[in-house]
């Protein structure tokens, strides 16, 4: 894994490629920590971005402190699709460059974006995000965001049998646990595991979850019944190690 790469923003950004639309994970600096904020209702991405630096704004706490969006779509992108000219990614990447994100041309925004099976948003909307504000509270635990991921396209393409599906699931977990270890944390420090699935989630796929993050399992898996971004994957997955959660309305910025 690359180093960490620090922001002016109170964290640091483990990089993707310089073309990804998001980076793998972040960490909060010491003095800071991440705080994660759920709509109560998403909003549309675009309304989204101005909910969020008004909100950012009333904590006195400037646009770089953003780290994290987590995002809804209506259904999974085709590959083709992804990151074509005038596609949502470039639009999004776009907008973050417009309120001077990146760093060193490299995107320091963590993000998992998928799709709903069921009640699918009528468009890309705003369902979560997370930001970084000073904090003299001790702890021992750095808080942090890892990005989601699907499984690598070649691990049992086309295929969604129980036991296609545990093989893809062991593959994100792999992935899981490297953007772990390049943030310097582990297992022990997530307080949230999000799985995103559109098959059952049982038993047969939780034991490849739960044997390998240990005491995590504590705080349970949560499940979505929905599909990752990119049409030809199958499971996604993003974790999370926060000490402050909240929820908040669009017509209260606090």
């Amino acid at each position: 894994m690359t180093d960490l790469l620090q922001t002016p923003g109170g964290y640091r950004f483990l990089p993707d490629a310089p073309t990804a639309p998001y980076c793998c994970g972040v960490v909060a600096d010491p003095g800071f920590e991440i705080v994660h904020a759920t709509l109560r209702a998403p909003l549309p991405i675009w309304t989204g971005f101005d909910f969020v630096e008004r909100h950012l704004a009333a904590l006195g706490r400037p646009r770089q402190a953003l780290c994290a969006f987590e995002l809804r779509c209506t259904q999974p992108y085709p590959p083709e699709g992804w990151m074509p000219p005038g596609s949502f990614n470039q639009q999004y990447v776009a907008r973050l460059k417009e309120w001077g994100l990146f760093v060193d041309g490299l995107n320091p925004i963590a993000r998992s974006n998928v799709a709903p099976r069921r009640e699918p948003p009528a468009e890309q909307v705003l369902f979560a995000f997370s930001y970084t504000v000073p904090t003299s509270r001790p702890s021992r635990r750095p808080t942090f965001v890892v990005a989601g991921s699907g499984e690598s396209p070649e691990v049992r393409p086309d295929e969604r049998s129980p036991e296609a599906i545990r093989e893809k699931l062991a593959n994100v977990m792999a992935t899981m646990r490297a953007r772990l270890a390049g943030l310097g944390v582990t297992w022990g420090d997530v307080t949230t595991v999000n799985l995103y699935l559109a098959e059952t989630c049982d038993e047969r796929l939780l034991d490849v979850i739960l044997e390998p993050i240990g005491a995590a399992k504590r705080f349970g898996v949560h499940w979505y019944e929905s599909k990752p971004p990119i049409s030809d994957r199958e499971v996604e997955m993003d974790l999370r190690g926060v000490r402050s959660e909240i929820y908040v309305e669009a017509d209260s910025p606090k």
